[in-house]
């Protein structure tokens, strides 16, 4: 077999439209989900007794079923209620709301880290518990989760190649559309293989980056002032 990426690298204007969209929808999904997740990691540590059973029912329910389940649900199921999404709202919804059953837990094993000390310290200088999660708690639990909070982010955005499958155009969505124009589906492949793994380097080093300068590093600071 002779490989012939000629025909595949001349899509570039489509190759680069489908790494957009699907880029643009990671970091919706991360920056919703990853508020998502803190809010239901707090309800599951530090909220009233009568929300964590529901948190954890949506939390169970997200992390033992497939995402192209939820995503079909979205798309194919909600308009039997009446609710009709485009292909790129459902996508979001459904990155939003795996990543935020993900981010959950994470977000918890940090919170749950705290030492006691530190929190009854911050409550003896008559804090209110909402100024003791936001400024002692938070920031350090998620320093010290960022990374497998990261790799979740990036899971989430490689995940996001089966919303080809709802014809949102995604990286997926081009690359396969390429292949059905000029029948290279090896080299069309093996070019969105290297741009999702160029794309997961890029988001990680970013965030790794953006998570202690401008998440936890800042309130961090701000919290110690």
């Amino acid at each position: 077999m002779t490989l012939d990426f000629t025909d595949v690298l001349s899509q570039w204007p489509l190759l680069l439209k489908g790494a957009a969209l699907t880029l643009a929808l990671s970091a919706v999904a991360a920056v919703l989900g990853l508020a998502l997740g803190v809010a239901c990691g707090w309800a599951r540590a530090w909220g009233p007794r009568w929300l964590r059973p529901v948190v954890g029912g949506y939390v169970e329910l997200i992390r033992n079923t497939p995402f192209i389940v939820q995503l079909f649900f979205i798309f194919f199921g909600l308009p039997g209620l009446g609710i009709r999404l485009s292909p790129e709202a459902a996508s979001v919804i459904a990155m939003v709301l795996n990543l935020g059953a993900y981010a959950a837990e994470i977000a918890r094993a940090g919170i749950e880290a705290t030492p006691r000390g530190q929190i009854e310290a911050a409550r003896s200088l008559a804090l209110t518990e909402a100024q003791v999660f936001l400024r002692v708690v938070m920031p350090p639990a998620l320093g010290r989760v960022w990374p497998a909070m990261v790799s979740q982010i990036v899971i989430v955005m490689l995940g996001s190649a089966v919303c080809g499958q709802i014809a949102a155009q995604e990286l997926s969505y081009t690359a396969n559309l390429i292949q059905s124009r000029n029948f290279r589906a090896f080299e069309s492949f093996i070019v969105a293989t290297a741009l999702y793994l160029a794309l997961a380097v890029l988001l990680r080093q970013a965030l790794n980056v953006i998570g202690p300068r401008w998440i936890f590093g800042r309130a961090a600071h701000a919290g110690g002032r």
